[in-house]
């Protein structure tokens, strides 16, 4: 029956996530291969939550055929064996950069905001949010490339960001923040330009980084 086989996800969905708060660690694991991609990604966060996850089980996520548990794994990247603004390993990096060319929006949007969540970034990672945060056709993926170029503070971004001030409103807000960690005539021109924006959250922040 539908309705049981709901009632029975929901259940094991809850046994996964009850297992990352009470230390079962080979509980929290035995749903990793479960058919339902919720409980999978739940199980995930679980074994992330216990400090077990390991890089294997983490990149192997990144594969996964359902974009719930690819934006999972991009979620845990950005707390797997350590904390938010410490390098990750290169494997882990590696595997996060290839969903910012995913065929799931969803999924290259995360992937880009945790891209910039665990700096430093190699040079393709930054092309490649580059082209996101100027090109794709979606404006939460450039607006979330735009943010990760800015966190991540590489000069080969900077191009990106400053086409960026010249997108729509919600994009133009976090291009003129993601230019925070950068200076030079561009620059300023940019924020100048941004004071006059005709969106005040726009202008709010460019005199917020104004000297």
């Amino acid at each position: 029956m539908p309705g049981r086989q709901l009632d029975d996800t929901v259940a094991r969905r809850r046994d996964a996530a009850l297992a990352g708060h009470t230390g079962n660690e080979n509980a929290a694991r035995s749903f990793l291969d479960d058919n339902d991609a919720n409980v999978r990604a739940t199980a995930l966060g679980a074994l992330n939550r216990l400090g077990v996850l390991t890089q294997e089980e983490l990149v192997h996520a990144t594969l996964d055929a359902d974009p719930i548990m690819r934006r999972r794994a991009c979620t845990e990247s950005t707390s797997w064996n350590g904390s938010v603004g410490e390098p990750t390993t290169a494997e882990v990096a590696a595997a996060i950069a290839v969903l910012l060319t995913d065929s799931d929006d969803s999924v290259v949007e995360v992937a880009a905001w945790a891209c910039g969540e665990r700096p430093p970034a190699s040079a393709s990672t930054v092309e490649l949010l580059s082209q996101i945060a100027t090109s794709h056709d979606d404006a939460l993926c450039r607006e979330s490339a735009v943010a990760a170029l800015g966190a991540i503070g590489d000069i080969a971004g900077l191009p990106a960001i400053l086409a960026a001030t010249e997108d729509k409103a919600t994009v133009r807000r976090r291009a003129v923040i993601a230019l925070a960690p950068f200076d030079g005539p561009e620059v300023d021109a940019a924020l100048q330009r941004a004071t006059e924006d005709r969106d005040w959250q726009v202008r709010q922040a460019a005199e917020d980084l104004s000297p």
